[in-house]
């Protein structure tokens, strides 16, 4: 398949200096915005709740897309929509078309500055959601609609890899990085290593084993081990928690971090983790214990290998790198990445 030349009258199919084939497309910029949406959100009915506009109408805009590029941008079924290979592509170059539009008109046009856009899927870490936080409130800009989405393995690979999310955020082990980084190949997925951490355990600050400089996985035997469900992927290789393969006599599976955080202090819980834990949005109830293991957990985002990060994407790696350079160097290893 040729490259995309985007114009907004008809034209002919025409070669560059080189003799490459481009293939000219009569698409409009709403219609390259109606195809964003509906990555965005998913699926077109949401896309069109979302647009102020008829489903129908949507549903048109896309197919009359698909007729003039020749080719297959989504897949439906039951479960909604997905792009194929070819509509990846072509959402790459789209999105830099809309985002070059959008410059002009801001430099030509004197529009006020595009509403910000950017979504994260991430593991249930909390330095995720401080560098989100810390991100926003240094934002320059009077509009702008983010989405950060906690949510389970496999759904941060789907959502990066169908560009619901421009970066996801999970870790890589010895027991599964094989597995994973098998996977994120598959996608198209690139994985950039953020930082390393020894294995820890939340618990509460009033838990019996709170004072204990290092804990077992024997002293920890009678307390319910606390983990995030996976739901229908439920495979040890995408478990959240590291050690994932060894049995425990209590174990509790949660979908979020508010009602396991409230489990840890109820119930004397405990959850294996980075220890990464920042006290200005999570108090001084929960605290990190290092755990007594020689396991390493390798912390990364991931993206697509056909995404160009938006400027808000950027600062949002920028934060969480500097979020782990200010966290006690004691707790991480010396071999932290960026």
């Amino acid at each position: 398949m040729g490259k995309y030349l985007f114009i907004d009258k008809a034209g002919e199919t025409c070669y560059n200096d080189s003799k490459k084939l481009w293939v000219v497309c009569v698409v409009t910029l709403q219609q390259m915005k109606y195809i964003i949406a509906i990555v965005q959100c998913g699926s077109i009915t949401e896309a069109a709740n979302r647009l102020y506009v008829s489903q129908p109408s949507l549903t048109n805009a896309v197919k009359s897309v698909e007729a003039e590029t020749g080719i297959t941008i989504f897949l439906r079924s039951a479960k909604g929509i997905t792009l194929t290979a070819d509509g990846s592509e072509f959402l790459s170059y789209v999105r830099q078309v809309v985002e070059q539009a959008e410059l002009l008109e801001q430099r030509y046009l004197h529009k006020k500055p595009i509403r910000q856009l950017c979504s994260v899927s991430t593991q249930h870490y909390s330095f995720a959601v401080n560098a989100f936080v810390n991100v926003i409130s240094a934002l320059d800009t009077e509009e702008y609609e983010l989405t950060l989405r906690e949510t389970r393995t496999y759904e941060i690979i789907e959502d990066v890899r169908n560009f619901r999310s421009e970066l996801g955020l999970l870790y890589l082990s010895d027991f599964n990085e094989k597995v994973m980084t098998k996977l994120l190949k598959e996608n198209h997925l690139e994985f950039h290593l953020l930082f390393c951490a020894e294995p820890h355990v939340f618990i509460s600050a009033e838990h019996p084993l709170a004072a204990k400089s290092e804990i077992t996985l024997e002293e920890l035997e009678p307390y319910p081990c606390l983990c995030f469900e996976q739901g229908e992927y439920n495979s040890f290789y995408f478990s959240e928690e590291i050690l994932s393969t060894v049995p425990h006599r209590k174990t509790i599976h949660v979908s979020d971090r508010a009602t396991l955080f409230n489990l840890l202090i109820g119930l004397n819980g405990y959850t294996i983790c980075t220890g990464v834990l920042h006290s200005n949005l999570n108090g001084n109830q929960i605290i990190a214990v290092p755990l007594a293991s020689r396991e390493q957990i390798r912390v990364g985002w991931i993206q697509n290998e056909k995404s160009n990060l938006s400027a808000f994407a950027l600062r949002y790696i920028e934060e969480l790198n500097s979020l782990i350079r200010a966290y006690p160097q004691e707790r991480l290893p010396s071999d932290t990445g960026s």
